[in-house]
């Protein structure tokens, strides 16, 4: 028998990876962060999370319809916006407030931009800055551990973050590392242990999803500054803390290393995430807010074009 060669287009090598396998992978990474967060605050963060992913998935199948858009809600990348998006949301917030920023995110975040793959923004954090400058009031009304108020309560008993007490120059008396490190703390539902997040990132490593170049230069900037400008002078900040508390571990592994929004070459990864970690820390210690990783990586997305510009590979035998 006479063996044929047959000539196709690129691509040539193909992989078992795909845009929705590693969605969903991504999103199996977050269950852990995801438990903990109900465990922490009770059935009111599980209330945010589904209402954030349900209203996510519906926002995506309506605006696909109306524009006669190819139905891709199985994909994973709205489920993952949603669960992202409620993972930065207080557990205790108004029921319309997961809703109308999952919408904000996949009609503004990613839809006006073509869709998936298309997007300039990290469209959880498009969403999140939207609640914050529309409904701070409910942005920041952290509430306590559930197991410190009642399972069932849902009655909100505020408390300031941890974060929030280092901006006023408070210590941090009540709270031991390991609180910080457990999510014995107020916060953000999917933020505040660690331990669960760090799980997560372990699997994403190990799978070959992400790599160290933008969230190790990330938190390793953030503590850096802390310690060099503490309150009490140069070399007297506490970095352990400022690299526990707030939503930088959350941000750092999970939402700065989107493939969509982030610089493609390595060196840019690094200057990138180095970029974020300044601004974070600048907006954490002089800005008007005690958090700043949110705003630090949308505005390192805007910047990835130009990173990527002056950081790619130079063709060999040109100048």
């Amino acid at each position: 028998m006479q063996n044929k060669l047959i000539v196709s287009s690129s691509p040539h090598i193909h992989t078992r990876e795909s845009t929705r396998r590693i969605m969903w992978l991504v999103i199996i990474s977050l269950i852990p962060a995801g438990l903990s967060g109900i465990y922490i605050f009770g059935l009111s963060a599980l209330r945010t999370i589904m209402l954030g992913i349900t209203s996510a998935l519906i926002s995506e199948l309506l605006l696909q319809i109306l524009f006669k858009r190819k139905n891709t809600i199985l994909d994973g990348s709205a489920f993952l916006t949603g669960l992202l998006l409620s993972y930065n949301l207080p557990a205790n917030t108004p029921f319309w407030l997961p809703i109308a920023g999952s919408f904000f995110a996949i009609a503004i975040g990613k839809f006006v931009f073509g869709g998936l793959g298309q997007n300039i923004f990290n469209p959880a954090l498009a969403g999140r800055a939207f609640l914050v400058a529309s409904w701070p009031k409910y942005m920041t009304a952290f509430t306590l551990p559930a197991y410190a108020k009642g399972w069932l309560n849902y009655d909100a008993i505020t408390q300031a973050t941890p974060l929030a007490l280092i901006k006023k120059g408070k210590a941090l008396i009540d709270t031991t590392y390991l609180d910080l490190f457990l999510g014995n703390k107020s916060g953000c539902i999917g933020e505040v242990c660690i331990l669960a997040l760090i799980l997560g990132a372990a699997f994403l490593f190990l799978k070959g999803y992400i790599s160290w170049h933008i969230p190790f230069p990330y938190i390793i900037t953030v503590g850096l500054l802390a310690y060099i400008f503490g309150p009490k002078g140069y070399f007297s900040g506490d970095w352990l803390s400022h690299i526990l508390s707030g939503g930088l571990i959350l941000g750092a592994f999970f939402m700065a290393t989107d493939y969509v929004t982030s610089p493609l070459t390595r060196k840019g990864q690094v200057f990138f995430g180095i970029g974020c970690g300044l601004i974070t820390i600048v907006i954490r210690l002089w800005g008007g807010t005690s958090e700043g990783v949110c705003y630090s990586i949308l505005m390192m997305n805007a910047a990835a074009p130009i990173i990527d510009r002056y950081t790619k590979s130079r063709i060999y035998g040109t100048r």
